[in-house]
């Protein structure tokens, strides 16, 4: 049985605030619409940016210790609470163990993932199984499959849960009797679901003074939408010296394409629209992430 703790590099990790930059306030994702005197009568939850937002956030957060690019000029990523800057930052902490049963190498593991710059946690759990070992002697190289979940927690109004599925392949090369390199490469299927939480587009106003009544009226929730599927390729090395290793691994997202279908439509979501009947497409760009990590195999 093999055991091992993943103890990610901590570099640049900020001390979480009351709301700190990366905080999410998606109330900000809502058009007012009015009546003829100019009073708001409701807000329209903008399915398109939320989409798109999903979609990149929950590629974001299901790596280790990262930084990943992200459209900061792209108007769905104003759900920040503050700050302009194009990349974003994850630190976590895991563990895995060994397993023994009668099919081929088994492991299980889990941990969390914090978004640096925030109050957002991710949990995470996984599972992964070689299909075949490779033998260290013949250039024929090891074939494993990982499936992971992980949900979104300490977030108030969205709820996000990712599952993904890998597929690898990785060879064993020794150096020195005392050295051992496993260089990899893979291809991942995300499948990101988003939840919305009722959400208080005027949290400045308390409806329980009197004469603010109405203004509970004025709160939304965004519509389930369909699952957002996202591909990815990644590449890396694992170095190890007796118990200590250390990870490096550059990941690459192709660009989001998935659509909510929605029943009895086919007009497409367009910015500031008033209604959420309609087909929203996830719009989110390509992305890159380079992620580290360092820890000890027994």
């Amino acid at each position: 049985m093999r055991r091992g703790l993943v103890v990610l590099l901590l570099l640049g990790m900020a001390t979480p605030a009351a709301a700190d930059d990366n905080d999410l306030v998606l109330s900000r994702l809502a058009t007012p619409v009015t009546d003829g005197s100019g009073n708001v009568t409701q807000f329209v939850g903008q399915n398109l940016e939320l989409r798109s937002l999903s979609s990149q956030l929950g590629f974001q957060l299901t790596v280790d210790y990262a930084t990943t690019q992200i459209d900061a000029g792209q108007s769905y990523w104003r759900v920040r609470n503050g700050g302009t800057d194009g990349t974003m930052r994850t630190v976590g902490l895991f563990f895995r163990k060994g397993m023994w049963f009668p099919i081929p190498s088994f492991e299980m593991g889990g941990g969390a993932v914090h978004l640096v710059d925030s109050r957002i946690w991710t949990g995470q759990l996984y599972t992964k199984f070689a299909l075949h070992e490779g033998y260290h002697q013949l250039p024929i190289p090891s074939l494993a499959v990982r499936g992971a979940v992980s949900r979104m927690m300490t977030q108030r109004e969205l709820d996000l849960t990712i599952a993904s599925l890998d597929v690898a392949i990785s060879k064993h090369f020794g150096i020195g009797s005392t050295w051992r390199w496993d260089p990899f490469v893979g291809w991942n299927l995300l499948m990101i679901v988003p939840r919305s939480e009722v959400i208080d587009p005027t949290p400045q106003t308390d409806p329980l003074v009197m004469g603010n009544e109405q203004d509970i009226l004025l709160n939304f929730v965004f519509k389930d939408q369909d699952n957002i599927y996202r591909n990815r390729i990644f590449v890396g090395a694992k170095f190890q010296y007796y118990v200590f290793q250390f990870t490096v691994e550059a990941q690459f997202a192709l660009a989001g394409s998935s659509k909510d279908d929605r029943t009895g439509t086919n007009d497409a979501c367009m910015p500031n629209s008033t209604t959420t009947n309609c087909d929203a497409t996830d719009t989110a760009a390509a992305q890159r992430t380079l992620s580290l990590s360092a820890g000890f195999d027994f």
